[in-house]
């Protein structure tokens, strides 16, 4: 099987199903944008593998399934309106990113001040992917009533689980927090 189809070539793409739109559909934006969040988790993840700290092999699990759940958020994002989703998400999904988030940040310095992205390059990706997270989320909040209430709970609890991650992994390898001077 090739890799290129040349059916994209005019500028549209498929949805599930095969409804084609137009590469800019906010839709399609919308599952864009969450590829791209998987691509920078994937990209923080691989700052960690050199790494040795308490937690890493719990992150990379906690990842793996994440990763996995930004294709089924993808999945339902290309679905067009009243057509079979065949991944969703659930109310469970949502309960495990908070349950995490509880668990790391209890283990963080409470937050007195902003801070500014950044510590060690892992951290920072983090950082950048909780960005590009709440991008996708807007995205999704565009299509209005087409999109399933627990993709945008999802992706703003993602959001707040990398923000939480980009924390703790600085803390735990000594990457210091820089906070906002006004």
């Amino acid at each position: 099987m090739k890799i290129y189809t040349k059916t994209g070539d005019k500028g549209t793409t498929s949805l599930i199903y095969g409804q084609r739109v137009a590469k800019n559909d906010l839709r399609v934006e919308a599952y864009g944008t969450c590829d791209e969040t998987n691509s920078m988790i994937g990209l923080a993840l691989s700052y960690l593998t050199k790494e040795n700290f308490q937690g890493k092999e719990i992150i990379e699990k906690v990842f793996h399934k994440i990763q996995t759940n930004l294709f089924h958020v993808g999945a339902e994002l290309a679905t067009p309106k009243g057509k079979e989703v065949k991944w969703s998400l659930a109310l469970v999904d949502i309960e495990e990113l908070e349950k995490q988030i509880d668990v790391w940040d209890s283990s963080l310095p409470a937050l007195t001040n902003f801070i500014l992205p950044g510590g060690h390059p892992a951290g920072a990706a983090f950082h950048v992917a909780r960005t590009i997270a709440r991008r996708a989320e807007r995205c999704a909040v565009g299509l209005g009533e087409d999109v399933n209430p627990f993709v945008l709970a999802y992706l703003n609890r993602l959001s707040d689980l990398l923000f939480v991650t980009a924390r703790f992994v600085n803390h735990q390898l000594g990457a210091s927090e820089q906070t906002l001077h006004s």
